[in-house]
């Protein structure tokens, strides 16, 4: 077992277009986390959430790492982790993803269990409850997601175009996903349905290939406009870049 460990994990960006809960891309914006073994848990946290997240088992990191590796049969005595966060709280770009990767992680390099990244994806799709951001912050690049369960889940990463450059506007206000969620309908109509897988496999096609199609790719039919009135300022841009 190994006493301490240092890792990063990015921020993602997820939903993207029409991939609803399917189509996720890395971003090269890190939190840094150091961890070591120790008889309590404590958490020091400076950048984005300090003095606003827990510092104790609650941390979501924390809990994450102590829970897996119990599962794994390494249970340990405590953690202390020093968390440099640049992703923001709450503003869509992964936050919540990328502490619950950082915590897999985590548990298994100090447990130095013998684990893959397609079983950890697993564990981390049943703790988010959707794939997209998950696999973009393990694997990176554009990750392409299809699954029947929670711990039934595909990825394949595949590299971006270098003509597609990321410009990013990060809210004042934060969203609770699970509130956006609740936007959603419980139906669509098919041919809401075809519009967004037709413009699914194009968007890949875009991202990896063909930059050019990126404007024809990225309507959706799905969930942007149901959740508009979760964050009327964002979708306002998006229309008026549209």
């Amino acid at each position: 077992m190994a006493n301490d460990v240092t890792i990063s994990v990015p921020a993602t960006t997820a939903n993207l277009g029409p991939g609803f809960d399917s189509i996720g891309l890395a971003l090269d914006i890190r939190d840094r986390i150091s961890a070591r073994i120790t008889d309590t848990v404590s958490v020091s946290i400076s950048g984005n959430g300090a003095g606003e997240l827990p510092s104790d088992e609650s941390h979501l990191i924390a809990k994450v790492a102590l829970d897996a590796a119990k599962q794994w049969g390494s249970e340990l005595p405590g953690l202390h982790l020093e968390c440099v966060n640049d992703i923001p709280q709450g503003r869509g770009l992964g936050s919540s993803a990328a502490a619950i990767i950082a915590g897999l992680v985590i548990a298994r390099e100090l447990t130095e269990t013998d684990i893959s990244n397609a079983s950890l994806l697993q564990m981390a799709n049943v703790i988010e409850g959707h794939p997209d951001n998950i696999s973009a912050c393990l694997f990176g690049g554009l990750t392409v997601n299809a699954w029947n369960t929670p711990t039934d889940v595909e990825c394949i990463s595949l590299s971006v175009h270098p003509d597609v450059v990321v410009i990013m506007g990060v809210p004042d206000a934060e969203l609770d996903t699970h509130k956006a969620r609740g936007f959603l309908p419980e139906k669509v109509s098919y041919d809401d349905a075809v519009f967004n897988t037709s413009r699914a496999a194009l968007l890949v096609a875009a991202m990896t290939a063909s930059p050019d199609q990126l404007l024809a790719a990225t309507a959706d039919r799905l969930h942007q406009d149901y959740r508009a009135e979760a964050y009327p300022e964002s979708m306002a841009i998006v229309r008026s870049l549209r």
